[in-house]
């Protein structure tokens, strides 16, 4: 039996048909699943029949995926900057292997998502190759230096790769790093390229739509709904990802999406004021305190959990309802604000703004010091404290006032 073949594969009482793949070693076999999946298999342990011969031509897949890329440039084209920090959006099957392998460049991008040719011109960039859960306020520092720089390079827009897990938050840093005369748009896969329901193509496609258009802003650019008709498109500081693995994952809280990018006229639309490209000089302001924590206060917290606080220069509490903790961790978190911890208190509800002056409870943790962040998402509000704690001069009065788009003057519904 060769690569390409369709085979039947017998285990015990697990049967499964599909096409052969190339393996990397020859005690494993790869076969790919009538549904796109691939599957590794040990060879000693299957009874292999071959059903039918040369039904997949791997080495004509092989050329498609990864054979040579060129890029053109077109003067009547926009620039868009590919920047890379990990995760599946730049995925590819690897037909050596059957496995899904990250691929990088610009020449890379486009081989794993060829409807991106003709669009723009492009710069591809890597900053990063990490899982999302390995971001670090320094890969945040190299990001933004990174779009600067190909923002002075001429990109009209950039398109950010990255995992889908943290990129709200990277998406949040670089609201309050960067003023940028430019689109600057986050997007992602949930389901990698070996997939059927992969997401990649449409997100890049959408990603790349948005970065062309006008609105100059930090933005996500994701699925709006599980059907393949748009991609919506998320303020930096207002997003969520709010399920583990379906498409349309990334929420806009106590709002709808900015905007969104019809998939098949392709055509851009916003549904609220945004910064116009072009309105705002190009600015880093790149210094970040990475001392503030985020907690999350529950029933039954030992005090003691508050001890590595201790010297730490910001602290997120994710309070209940209207913003509240246990009466007796109160003086724990008035010493740590005595001491110069600044002290911000967000609420664990999706929806609705933090007011520590209905209950006892609230007026105790104002007197001790703690500042209301009104609606601001706790994730949202960590990045600011860090940003603002470097940056400005009284970053306790810059976290009860709206920055960035995070947090609502009024508590009123949004369109």
């Amino acid at each position: 039996m060769n690569a390409g073949d369709r085979v039947r594969a017998t285990r015990g009482d697990v049967t499964n048909e599909g096409v052969l793949m190339p393996s990397s070693t020859e005690d494993h076999l790869v076969i790919k699943l009538e549904g796109g999946y691939n599957i590794g298999i040990d060879r000693d342990d299957a009874d292999v029949e071959v059903l039918e011969t040369d039904v997949y031509d791997v080495e004509d897949a092989q050329s498609e995926t990864g054979g040579a890329s060129e890029i053109e440039f077109d003067d009547d084209l926009p620039t868009i900057s590919l920047i890379s920090t990990g995760g599946t959006i730049a995925s590819t099957v690897d037909y050596r292997t059957g496995a899904v392998t990250a691929q990088f460049d610009a020449e890379d991008v486009l081989r794993a998502v060829p409807d991106l040719a003709g669009r723009a011109n492009y710069r591809g960039r890597v900053v990063a190759n990490i899982l999302s859960e390995n971001m670090t306020p320094e890969v945040w520092v190299n990001l933004a230096e990174a779009i600067v720089e190909e923002v002075e390079a001429g990109a009209d827009g950039v398109v950010v790769m990255h995992g889908t897990d943290t990129m709200q938050y990277s998406a949040s840093a670089m609201s309050y790093m960067l003023d940028t005369p430019v689109p600057i748009v986050f997007t992602g896969s949930q389901r990698s390229a070996d997939r059927p329901s992969s997401d990649n193509v449409m997100n890049a496609v959408c990603a790349v739509e948005a970065a062309k258009a006008d609105a100059a802003e930090v933005m996500i650019c994701m699925h709006a709904s599980e059907s393949d008709d748009a991609c919506a498109l998320h303020e930096g500081t207002r997003v969520r990802k709010n399920h583990t693995s379906r498409r349309d994952a990334f929420e806009t809280i106590g709002a709808k999406p900015l905007g969104e990018v019809d998939y098949e006229s392709e055509e851009v639309t916003y549904r609220r004021d945004y910064a116009e490209r072009g309105s705002v000089d190009l600015a880093l302001h790149a210094d970040l305190d990475s001392e503030v924590e985020l907690i999350k206060f529950t029933p039954g917290m030992d005090p003691a959990a508050l001890d590595y606080l201790d010297g730490k220069s910001g602290l997120i509490i994710e309070g209940t309802g209207l913003g509240h903790i246990h009466t007796d961790l109160i003086p724990r978190i008035e010493g740590l604000i005595e001491d110069g911890t600044v002290v911000a208190m967000t609420s664990q509800c999706l929806e609705g703004r933090v007011c520590d002056r209905v209950y006892d409870t609230g007026r105790d943790l104002l007197d001790a010091g703690v500042v209301e962040a009104g609606d601001t998402l706790p994730g949202t509000a960590k990045v600011k404290l860090m940003w603002a704690l470097a940056n400005l001069a009284n970053p306790t009065d810059a976290m009860g006032r709206n920055l960035e788009g995070e947090l609502t003057e009024r508590s009123v519904p949004w369109e």
